[in-house]
């Protein structure tokens, strides 16, 4: 079955005290597009999660989030201590007399270049985060495609709906074209004989037949009649297909092909009553190719 490209899973999970949260969502893109945010001190995580992304989303942009609770403030950031100290005893040094008679900003302080910095763990405290926040990242990652799956299957109802009803309009122009030569020749025949009538001649019937098998093979649409059946099987077996994911680039193709066929009918066909059947297949494409951008 097809998959969706939208969907949303979370997990958490704790470790020494600290909760991670992790929360995954995806949204249509032709290509596959991860955007990851993490805390500052959890940065080296980076490629370790967009390789789990990977693994289980082909197309779509992948919004993933992971945040922290409960972590203390030593496991967030580092004060260099040293350099703030420097600091303090050379503005100390400064003479009230020289204008600066005005408290410290204690927060403006910090902000200034390599006082503050994000805490960075150890190798061995960094491969037990690393395990971890995957482990909680494949958790997500199982409900992400639970509702990506479940999103699929009512995409697939949805399509087989439409390409039901072209099959049923496909069906009704080849009986009306099958009838299409043989009308055409009693209106040509009609219409002739009422012009030959005031000058009293007769129809040759050998012109009559050359000129309907001319239209015959002018409006002949059974070829393009059979590759557009050849279609629709085509996207029912991907929309069935045992992969049931990276169908959507191949479904989108085949709607392609399938509207070249339906405007080749509408403009070789010289009956109104077809005209119309292909103007509604040629709606359901539309609809369906919409749907199909939806398709992973």
């Amino acid at each position: 079955m097809i998959n969706s490209m939208t969907g949303y899973g979370n997990a958490e999970g704790r470790l020494s005290g600290v909760t991670y949260l992790v929360e995954i969502s995806t949204v249509n893109n032709r290509y596959f597009k991860p955007t990851i945010r993490l805390p500052e001190t959890l940065g080296f995580l980076e490629s370790d999660v967009e390789k789990e992304l990977r693994r289980e989303v082909l197309r779509g942009t992948a919004n993933y989030t992971l945040r922290q609770k409960g972590a203390p403030a030593d496991a967030l950031f580092e004060i260099n201590e040293k350099a703030l100290a420097t600091l303090l005893k050379r503005l100390g040094k400064i003479s009230p007399s020289g204008g600066l008679e005005r408290e410290l900003d204690l927060g403006g302080l910090l902000a200034l270049p390599g006082i503050l910095s994000p805490a960075v763990p150890s190798s061995k405290e960094a491969d037990r985060i690393r395990r971890k926040v995957l482990a909680i990242t494949r958790q997500a990652l199982k409900g992400l495609r639970s509702m990506r799956a479940a999103e699929g299957e009512a995409l697939s109802a949805d399509l087989e709906k439409h390409c039901r009803a072209i099959k049923t309009s496909l069906e009704q122009i080849q009986t009306r074209s099958a009838a299409g030569p043989k009308q055409y020749a009693e209106k040509l025949k009609k219409r002739i004989e009422e012009l030959l009538s005031v000058a009293k001649l007769k129809l040759n019937d050998e012109t009559l037949s050359r000129e309907v098998a001319i239209f015959a093979d002018r409006a002949d649409i059974s070829e393009e009649i059979a590759r557009l059946d050849s279609h629709l099987v085509q996207f029912a077996k991907g929309l069935k297909s045992s992969a049931g994911q990276g169908e959507g680039r191949k479904l989108d193709f085949i709607c392609q092909e399938m509207l070249r066929e339906a405007n080749t009918i509408g403009s070789k066909a010289g009956d109104s009553e077809i005209v119309h059947l292909v103007v509604d297949i040629k709606c359901r494409i539309d609809r369906i190719k919409e749907q199909v951008q939806n398709v992973e």
